[in-house]
């Protein structure tokens, strides 16, 4: 017995010490196993550390000394998530050093020294969403370095010391919805220097160099809707200068504006704020163009009050326009808010007015002196306890302060009110009076489970609505009552199982709606986008659970995007798309479709400018999936699918941006359509062979086994036709095919040899073959 029990001990001695030995920590850093996660800050390393477990998710090497990154830095992490090499000293990262990190999606080198981002910097970092490159010495971004970068949706490159900005910097990077380039020395941006950004949504320019406002640049960013340009040294602004179909809002702040067009911001309609704050505009005309304007700040401006700007004031006063700012002349309404000036008090006066009205106000300053020890002190500003409230700013915030009930009393001219962080859990009805003014409100973060009908009532100028990241299951059918301006809706990361089309029929204005996380299932005509929401423009479903899109469930003429990517659908859902023909934007990324048929996207084929189905699984495409489509799509991308072979892209002459990477093509001569085609269009088309065997991991430009397939020659009318192909095309000193002159010459058709190359697959001529006339 007592044998028995000494060895069941030594058992779980030599197991404890195995786990021990197994587990695997740098001696430096410290490691925690339950988060799998590694800790190397402030350790004066020179080299990634080697030891670490395979399986660590999050590795942390701030404040080191590792200078260089090496290819292949992280092979022996292959998992990793999240990685922080700030302050590390960071001069160069070698092509290839983030390979093996397909899955991390968090990636930060701020605070480095590095000077440029090579072409394959970045290359295996398929999954990133952030990469943040602030406060390093960039120079120079060469063509191609965001090329693998695909899902990236926040880059940011502030504090840097970028001159130019270069065609095509910025491509691969179809997913980005903000761009941080602000605190650079940027005075010119190439034409498209932006191209490819088609979701972009926010462009930060600020604190730069530009001189004057980069309008042919900004035409290819057809979806941002914040751009900030403020700190720049412009002084004036042109007809059509802005030409932006969806920006909302403008920063052109701290400028040296003097003068700008009425016409300037003709072609950006859907403007709701422009900020001129601290400029030096004396006067302005009623601006054209914008239709939605509400907010119109002129704080800082030396604006003389006369008749001059009358018409600017009956232009806001028609349109509901809010003018910020003040007065700087003449002396008797100096300090008045533009907003509280008069009609009556615009007016041009006569010499003998203008000198009595001087003296009246020396007399009235002399007063003021005279009173001003017995003056009362200005009463404190009015907000609620544990708040901050900013009367300048008309900001409010109560951030992260543990409340359980929504606070009241917040100054009435409050416009953004910030409330994300506390634990509300259930809103009652009219939670938020005297908010009439409020034109964004947040509500992220705050474990609301339940909002009862009515809970926004008098918010009639509320444009924003955050209500991200709650635990909503569902909506009242009148939370949103009373809320008619509300434009953009965020009710992403909660856990709604149906679609909400109930409560957004009370939104007439709604313009872009975010569901992306949430349980929704299905997608039924009773929640119709015509009725619900009728100039719905962009609908964000991502990250559902939805299996089935019946027939007229996204009926609605106005949408453009359509984001339906990591799904349940096993189907394209060509029969949902019949009533959507305005639809510009289709993402079906990450649902399990392995076969596409024919006339999938004919529905959508006239407006369709992008479509994205990576990932997918996708084993087969029909030879007639794309029949319709043509010029007018700009993206399409196929990543990561299991695709052998693809179908005829010939009428897809409008491309700019395609990805055919991660396939594994069967490199033979059904392939040479596919390879025709690359030789002919200018875009740098990534395709690689997986078969046969020892062509793996070629590029489809450049192997040369399509020079085996066989000459189409036939004779017609005694002449023999000569149809080009790879055979008869010669090489350019580049490597590149062209052209040969070709004499024809009337001969019998001349079948090759049997290639000797057992992979070879042998071509055996059938009787359609015999028959068939090949015109050049």
């Amino acid at each position: 017995m007592q044998f028995l029990f000494a060895a069941v001990i030594l058992l779980i001695l030599t197991l404890s010490s195995t786990q021990k030995a197994v587990r695997k920590c740098p001696k430096e850093c410290n490691c925690d196993d339950t988060k799998l996660t590694v800790d190397c800050v402030g350790k004066n390393l020179t080299e990634i550390p080697l030891t670490a477990e395979e399986i660590t998710l999050k590795l942390d090497l701030r404040n080191n000394n590792l200078q260089l990154l090496p290819r292949g830095a992280f092979t022996h992490t292959p998992y990793l998530t999240h990685l922080n090499l700030q302050r590390c000293n960071i001069i160069k990262v070698k092509e290839g050093a983030f390979r093996t990190l397909g899955r991390v999606v968090s990636l930060n080198l701020a605070n480095n020294k590095i000077e440029t981002l090579y072409q394959e910097s970045f290359d295996g970092l398929s999954s990133l969403k952030e990469l943040h490159l602030d406060r390093n010495r960039i120079e120079e971004i060469q063509p191609g370095a965001f090329m693998q970068l695909g899902f990236l949706n926040v880059l940011t490159l502030t504090h840097n010391h970028l001159v130019y900005i270069p065609n095509m910097a910025f491509q691969g990077l179809q997913n980005l919805k903000w761009l941080r380039l602000s605190h650079n020395s940027l005075n010119n941006l190439a034409q498209e220097a932006f191209a490819g950004l088609f979701s972009l949504h926010r462009l930060s320019l600020d604190h730069n160099e530009l001189q004057f406002f980069p309008t042919q640049t900004m035409t290819r960013l057809p979806e941002v809707m914040h751009l900030d340009l403020s700190d720049n040294p412009m002084v004036y602004l042109g007809e059509e200068s802005v030409s932006m179909a969806k920006l909302t809002h403008l920063y052109l702040h701290h400028m040296a504006l003097q003068d700008l067009s009425d016409q300037a911001f003709s072609h950006a309609r859907l403007l709701s704020h422009i900020d001129l704050s601290h400029n030096q505009l004396s006067h302005l005309e009623p601006l054209s163009g914008p239709k939605h304007l509400t907010v119109l700040n002129l704080t800082g401006n030396p604006v003389f009050c006369n008749c001059y700007m009358r018409p600017l004031k009956e232009w806001a006063t028609t349109g509901g326009v809010k003018l910020l700012g003040t007065c700087a002349g003449p002396p008797h309404l100096s300090d008045e808010l533009l907003q509280e000036v008069t009609f009556l008090d615009l007016r041009c006066r006569s010499r003998g007015e203008a000198l009595e009205e001087e003296e009246e106000q020396q007399e009235e300053e002399q007063n003021k002196r005279n009173s001003t020890a017995t003056a009362k002190p200005r009463p404190p500003v009015k907000c609620p306890p544990n708040c901050e409230c900013d009367t300048e700013t008309r900001h409010a915030t109560c951030e992260n302060r543990g409340l359980t009930k929504v606070p009241r009393g917040f100054p009435a001219t409050t416009q953004l009110l910030d409330l994300r962080g506390n634990l509300f859990h259930f809103i009652p009805s009219s939670s938020f009076p005297g908010s009439s003014r409020v034109v964004s409100l947040h509500l992220e973060f705050c474990e609301i489970h339940d909002l009862e009908g009515g809970v926004f009532q008098g918010m009639k100028n509320l444009l924003y609505l955050y209500l991200s990241d709650n635990k909503l299951t569902s909506l009242n059918p009148k939370v949103f009552a009373e809320v008619p301006k509300l434009t953009y809706l965020h009710l992403e990361g909660n856990q709604l199982s149906n679609f909400p089309g109930s409560a957004l029929s009370l939104l007439p204005n709604l313009f872009v709606l975010h569901l992306e996380r949430n349980a929704i299932s299905r997608l039924e005509p009773t929640g119709l986008l015509s009725s619900a929401a009728p100039n719905l423009r962009e609908l964000y479903l991502s990250n559902n659970t939805i299996t089935f899109i019946a027939k007229g469930a996204l009926s609605s003429a106005f949408i453009a995007t359509l984001r339906l990517d990591s799904n349940q659908l096993t189907e394209v859902p060509t029969q949902a798309l019949l009533k959507a023909p305005n639809l510009e934007e289709l993402n079906l990324s990450a649902n399990l479709i392995p076969w596409v048929g024919p006339k999938a996207f004919q529905p959508i084929s006239q407006s369709l400018k992008r479509l994205i189905m990576d990932q997918m699984g996708m084993e087969k495409m029909s030879k007639d999936t794309l029949l319709g489509l043509g010029p007018g799509l700009k993206a399409f991308t196929l990543k990561g699918n299991q695709l052998k072979n693809l179908p005829d892209l010939s009428s897809l002459t409008g491309l700019e941006v395609v990805d055919l990477r991660d396939n594994p093509l069967l490199c033979d001569c059904a392939l040479l359509p596919l390879r025709r085609w690359m030789e002919n269009v200018k875009l740098g088309v990534t395709a690689t062979c997986a078969h046969p065997l020892e062509l793996r991991g070629q590029q489809v430009r450049d192997v040369d086994v399509f020079t085996t397939c066989p000459e189409n020659i036939a004779p017609q009318h005694g002449k023999a036709v000569s149809r080009l192909t790879p055979t008869n095309l010669k090489k350019s000193k580049h490597g590149a095919l062209k052209s040969p002159r070709v004499k024809i010459r009337p001969r019998k058709p001349k079948l090759k040899k049997p290639s000797k190359n057992p992979h070879e697959r042998k071509p055996k001529k059938t009787k359609n073959q015999k028959k068939l006339n090949i015109k050049t």
